[in-house]
């Protein structure tokens, strides 16, 4: 009785944990739709260098972080699918929010220079995983957009 007890309570957490993951990863992705119509203007290249007529008046370094951790549900869901192989779809949608997270920094940094447009955009990520006591902690990643910003000399 007192094994089904403990069962149950484990699998209440998880469902919670399902439950309340869920809702945030749904809501980081409803807020991050909102800031990148609100900065589509801004146009992102990963072209080495602009069109040889674009006049530029000045340009300078944008950056974008943004540190993205898993959820327990997440990591239970990889264990599980892990001893089976195949894609790990429940961390898909963690480097996709890391990813999108950045370049809507990035773009925000090039919008309070005036910039309209950034050049050679690249990414890194690095994974923050702890060991301790043989085990993984806890997995956070890091993930970097940067580029050059580029605002364009005014019309004469």
């Amino acid at each position: 009785m007192e094994l089904l007890f403990e069962f149950g309570v484990v699998l209440a957490l998880l469902i919670v944990g399902l439950v309340a993951g869920g809702a945030a990863e749904r809501r980081h992705y409803r807020r991050l739709r909102e800031k990148e119509a609100e900065l589509g203007d801004i146009l992102v290249f990963n072209e080495r260098a602009p069109p040889p007529d674009l006049v530029i008046a000045r340009s300078r370094l944008v950056t974008g972080s943004v540190v993205i951790g898993e959820d327990y549900f997440k990591r239970v869901a990889a264990s599980l699918k892990s001893l089976v192989g195949g894609r790990l779809t429940v961390y898909e949608s963690l480097m996709d929010r890391g990813r999108r997270e950045a370049v809507v920094r990035m773009k925000e940094q090039a919008r309070h220079l005036g910039a309209t447009m950034v050049f050679n955009v690249r990414f890194e990520t690095s994974s923050l995983s702890e060991q301790t006591g043989g085990r993984q902690a806890a997995f956070s990643a890091e993930f970097i957009a940067y580029g050059t910003a580029l605002v364009p000399a005014p019309a004469a």
